[in-house]
C-alpha cells in the first residue's frame, strides 16, 4: 500500500480463496461514491468449528465495538482509494480492522458479497485461540479510535468510579466506628476501601499522563487531530 501508484488499491489474499474475477464488481461499487468496499465471503468455504464460528464471534464483536456494521471484517479482498490506503498505519494483526480505521478517518464504507473458494495453498492460522488475540487487538483499536486524543475521558472515569466506591466504603466504616463503636481495623472491607481509593488516584494520574503524551505526539509532529479530505477554493483570505 505504501508503494501503490494507482488511484485504487486492491487487497487480495495469498491462499487462492478470493476470486480475482470479483474485482470489476468491487470497482463498480467503489464508483458509486464509496471510499472502501469490503468483500463478504458468501458462502464460506471453510470448516465451521475452526474457521466460521470464530470468525462470526470476531465479526460481531468488531461490529459492536467499532459501530462499523460488516458481516465479514476478515475478508482480505477489498478495494480502497489510494488516499485512504496511504493513511493506514497497521501494526501486528490490525489488517482485520482496516474498515474500522478507515471509517474513523471519514471514509465511506460498504460491503458486497464475493465468491469464496476452497484453499489452494498454505494452511489456516485462525481458530478459537486466535479469537482471543482479536479481542486484545480490538481493545487497542477501540482505544486508539475513541480515546487517543482524550485518554483522561476513559482513565478518569474508571478512576472516579473506583475512588468514589472506596470513599463510600470508607465513610460507611467511619460511621460504624464512631457511632456504633465497632472494630474495623481487621476488616477486609477497610483494605478494599483503601485499595479502591489508591486505584482511583492511579487511573486519574494515568489519564493525565496520557493527555500530556497525546499533546506531545501531535504537537511535536504538527499533526492535527482531524482529517481534511479536500480544500475547496485556494484564494487568499481577506
Amino acid at each position: 500500500m505504501a508503494h501503490a501508484r494507482g488511484e485504487v488499491v486492491i487487497a487480495l489474499d495469498g491462499d487462492g480463496q478470493n476470486d480475482p474475477r470479483d474485482i470489476p464488481a468491487l470497482l463498480s461499487k467503489l464508483d458509486e461514491g464509496y471510499d472502501l468496499v469490503s468483500g463478504w465471503r458468501f458462502p464460506r468455504e471453510d470448516a465451521f468449528w475452526s474457521r466460521r464460528l470464530p470468525s462470526t464471534i470476531a465479526n460481531r464483536l468488531i461490529s459492536w465495538m467499532t459501530q462499523v456494521k460488516l458481516h465479514d471484517s476478515g475478508c482480505t479482498l477489498k478495494a480502497l482509494r489510494r488516499e485512504v490506503a496511504k493513511d493506514l498505519k497497521l501494526y501486528g494483526d490490525m489488517h482485520r480492522f482496516i474498515p474500522a480505521i478507515a471509517y474513523e478517518r471519514g471514509a465511506r464504507i460498504t460491503e458486497m458479497k464475493v465468491h469464496h473458494r476452497p484453499r489452494r495453498w498454505g494452511t489456516s492460522k485462525y481458530g478459537i485461540a486466535r479469537t482471543l488475540r482479536v479481542i486484545l487487538d480490538l481493545l487497542t483499536v477501540k482505544f486508539l479510535l475513541s480515546y487517543a486524543t482524550r485518554p483522561l475521558h476513559i482513565f478518569g472515569l474508571v478512576g472516579i468510579a473506583s475512588g468514589a466506591a472506596g470513599f463510600l466504603l470508607a465513610v460507611y466504616l467511619t460511621v460504624q466506628k464512631l457511632f456504633y463503636f465497632e472494630e474495623i481495623g481487621g476488616r477486609p472491607l477497610l483494605l478494599l476501601a483503601v485499595l479502591l481509593i489508591f486505584i482511583g488516584f492511579q487511573f486519574i494520574t494515568m489519564g493525565l499522563l496520557g493527555e500530556m503524551l497525546a499533546r506531545t505526539y501531535h504537537e511535536s509532529q504538527n499533526k492535527p487531530t482531524y482529517v481534511i479530505k479536500e480544500i475547496l477554493g485556494g484564494g487568499e483570505s481577506r
